[in-house]
């Protein structure tokens, strides 16, 4: 059985939407250089003002060509694999704390941390008093 070869990764710089934002990157680039050269002819002319512009529209072009790398360097990066991280997420919603009800959106929560942690748990119940506060808001708004 033959199987078929996985792409490189760099294969998704390729695809429409990163065509796009490449061509879209190249253009801004060119706009704000030209821009930057406008300016330092206009301020060649005697525009005293036209000479912040003349050095801004280069920095500009600068910022987002390091945009671009950095985004295009994070779609490197592979996904984070979700089983290895301990994660703590907020108690679900309606859930009180210290009534003894398990929060089904805690991962790794041990309760014996919460009471040893009297700050944690002050929190917590300050976050349980929010709630409850809000109840039913949304309901003015058309959101429940």
């Amino acid at each position: 059985m033959s199987s078929v070869p996985a792409k490189p990764r760099w294969h998704f710089l390729f695809t429409p939407k990163w065509l796009g934002w490449h061509l879209f990157t190249v253009l801004a680039t060119a706009g704000m250089l030209w821009l930057g050269n406008w300016q330092f002819h206009r301020a060649e002319s005697g525009n005293a003002l036209s000479w912040a512009y003349t050095f801004e529209w280069p920095i500009f072009a600068i910022f987002g060509l390091v945009f671009w790398a950095k985004t295009v360097r994070d779609e490197f990066k592979p996904p984070p694999d979700p089983g290895t991280a301990d994660v703590r997420l907020p108690p679900a919603v309606g859930a009180r704390v210290g009534d003894g009800a398990s929060s089904a959106g805690q991962v790794g929560h041990d309760d014996a941390e919460e009471a040893a942690d009297p700050e944690l748990a002050a929190y917590n119940a300050y976050l349980a008093q929010l709630n409850e506060q809000v109840k039913g808001h949304g309901r003015w708004h058309g959101l429940r």
